[in-house]
C-alpha cells in the first residue's frame, strides 16, 4: 500500500494513520501548511487528487462525486477549496462496506460562513481528525531515545551518562524549527530561512486567502504587529490587554489601533491556519488556593516561527538567557504535544493564580493519570525545579504518576533517589520509535 516516496522519513503520525484507516472509513489529516501532511498521506495512500491544480478543483465543484472514484485510500489534498466534497465523501462512506477509504488533508480550517454553510452534516463516525505537528527532535533524528514518557508512567528506573547537547544544537532547533524541508540543509545561510518565509506568506497571502467576508479584510501589517506580540510573550499568559499594548507599540500614525473585537478574529484565524497552538490550563484540586488559572499559555506551533519574528540568531538566543529559555521551553513542549497525540493525551500547563505555583507542562493521559513536567535550559536549575514539582506534589489532592525535569544540557539521565523526579537531558527524550507496533 501507498504511493511510492523516495526517502521517506518516518513520522510517529505514520502509526496513527495506519491504524485508523483499519478502523475508519476516512479520516482527516489537520495541521501548519509544510509540516508534511500531504507527504504523509500519499506514504499511505494508493491516489491522490490535488484540488490545487484548478481543472481537478472545477471538476470537483460541478460534481464532487467524479473524483471520489480513484484507488483506495485516495488522498484529497487540500479538500477545504471544495466544501461540498465533505458531504459527497460522508454519504459515500455510508455506502460502502471498506475502511480506510479517503485521506483528507488541509492546512485550514473552513473560514467562513458561505464555506461552512456548504457542509450539511459533521461526519461524526465517518471523517475522523488527526492532528499533524513539525517534526520531533526524535523523528529529526536528533535524540537518543533512552527515555519515553510511558517508561515514567510505568515507573520504570534509570540510570544512565550521556554526552550533552552542544549549546549550538539547541539554537539550532529552535531556529530551523521542525519542518521537513529543513531536513539535510546544513549552511548556515539558511538558519531559520524557511521559518521567516512562513510568516512573510501568512501575513501577505494566508491571511485573506479563501475567507470571503464583505464585511471584514485582514490587514498585512495588523496581522504582523499581532505575531511579533505573540513571540515576544511565547510561553506566557499574555492578557490581550498586554497584545493590544505591544501592537499600539508597533504601530505608527498612520496605523489605526486594534480593538479586542478585532484582536480576537486576527487570532481567531491565526488557530483557524494551526499557526498558533496555546496549551490549555490544567483544573485539577489544589489546596492551596480556590481558583486555579483558567489562561491558555501562548505556543507557536513551532519555536521557529517565534524566533523568525524576533529575528534571532544563535548568538542572540546565547546572549539572552530569558528568551533561550522560554523558546527552549516551546521546543520541549511542541514534541510532549507530538508524543500526547500518539499516547491520545493532551498537554496542559498549570498556574495557581494566589500562590503563583506552576507547572510548565502537564500530560495527561487517556486514563486520566498524568504527570507534571518543569522544562530548563541548564542542569544548574534542577534543583530549583525539583523543590517546585515537590511543592506541587505536596498540594495537589491527585497525585502525579510521575514528576519530571527536563533539561537541554545535562549529561544525567536518572531518577533522583530522594524526590522521585526523573532528570531527563532532552536529547534522551523519545519514544522508543523502532519498538513501536
Amino acid at each position: 500500500m501507498g504511493i511510492k516516496l523516495e526517502n521517506y522519513k518516518e513520522r510517529l503520525v505514520d502509526k496513527t494513520i495506519a491504524l485508523y484507516l483499519k478502523t475508519f472509513k476516512a479520516i482527516q489529516i489537520v495541521g501548519p501548511k509544510w509540516c508534511g501532511k500531504t507527504w504523509t498521506s500519499m506514504n499511505h495512500g494508493n491516489s491522490i487528487v490535488r484540488l490545487t491544480d484548478i481543472e481537478k478543483r472545477k471538476l470537483a465543484i460541478l460534481n464532487p462525486k467524479v473524483i471520489l472514484k480513484e484507488d483506495i485510500p485516495e488522498v484529497i489534498d487540500e479538500w477545504q477549496l471544495v466544501p461540498e466534497l465533505w458531504d459527497a465523501i460522508r454519504n459515500e462512506c455510508d455506502l460502502r462496506t471498506t475502511k480506510g477509504n479517503y485521506i483528507l488533508t488541509g492546512s485550514t480550517a473552513l473560514l467562513d460562513k458561505e464555506a461552512k454553510s456548504k457542509i450539511k452534516h459533521t461526519g461524526t463516525g465517518r471523517i475522523i481528525k488527526i492532528k499533524m505537528f513539525p517534526m520531533t527532535t526524535l523523528e529529526l533524528g536528533k535524540s537518543l531515545d533512552y527515555i519515553s514518557l510511558m517508561d515514567m508512567y510505568e515507573e520504570k528506573e534509570i540510570n544512565k551518562l550521556v554526552d550533552p547537547f552542544d549549546i549550538y544544537e539547541i539554537t539550532s532547533l529552535i531556529i530551523n524549527g521542525g519542518w521537513p524541508e529543513n531536513l539535510g540543509l546544513k549552511d548556515a545561510e539558511t538558519d531559520g530561512l524557511l521559518a521567516r518565509e512562513y510568516i512573510k506568506s501568512v501575513v501577505e497571502n494566508d491571511i485573506n486567502e479563501n475567507y470571503n467576508d464583505n464585511e471584514f479584510l485582514f490587514d498585512s501589517q495588523k496581522m504582523l504587529m499581532i505575531l511579533k506580540s505573540l513571540a515576544r510573550n511565547e510561553s506566557s499568559y499574555a492578557a490581550e490587554a498586554t497584545i493590544l499594548r505591544d501592537c499600539f507599540s508597533f504601530s505608527n500614525d498612520k496605523e489605526q489601533t486594534l480593538n479586542k473585537r478585532t484582536l480576537s478574529r486576527y487570532l481567531d484565524i491565526l488557530e483557524r491556519l494551526y499557526i498558533i497552538n496555546n496549551q490549555e490550563a490544567y483544573s485539577t484540586n489544589y489546596r492551596s488556593s480556590t481558583r486555579v488559572g483558567k489562561k491558555a499559555k501562548i505556543r507557536f506551533v513551532d519555536p521557529s516561527l517565534a524566533a523568525a519574528l524576533l529575528g534571532l540568531t544563535s548568538e542572540k538566543l546565547i546572549n539572552d538567557l530569558n528568551t533561550f529559555g522560554l523558546l527552549f521551553e516551546s521546543l520541549v513542549v511542541r514534541d510532549l504535544n507530538v508524543y500526547m497525540e500518539y499516547y491520545r493525551g493532551h498537554v496542559y500547563a498549570f498556574r495557581d493564580n494566589l500562590s503563583n505555583d506552576e507547572v510548565d507542562a502537564i500530560v495527561e493521559f487517556s486514563d486520566g493519570e498524568y504527570g507534571a513536567i518543569e522544562i530548563k535550559l541548564g542542569d544548574n536549575q534542577i534543583a530549583e525545579a525539583i523543590k517546585s514539582l515537590t511543592k506541587f506534589n505536596e498540594k495537589v489532592e491527585k497525585k502525579p504518576k510521575f514528576l519530571c525535569v527536563i533539561i537541554g544540557i545535562g549529561s544525567g539521565l536518572t531518577k533522583d533517589p530522594k524526590s522521585g523526579v526523573y532528570i531527563v537531558p532532552y536529547n534522551t527524550l523519545g519514544m522508543h520509535f523502532d519498538k513501536l507496533n
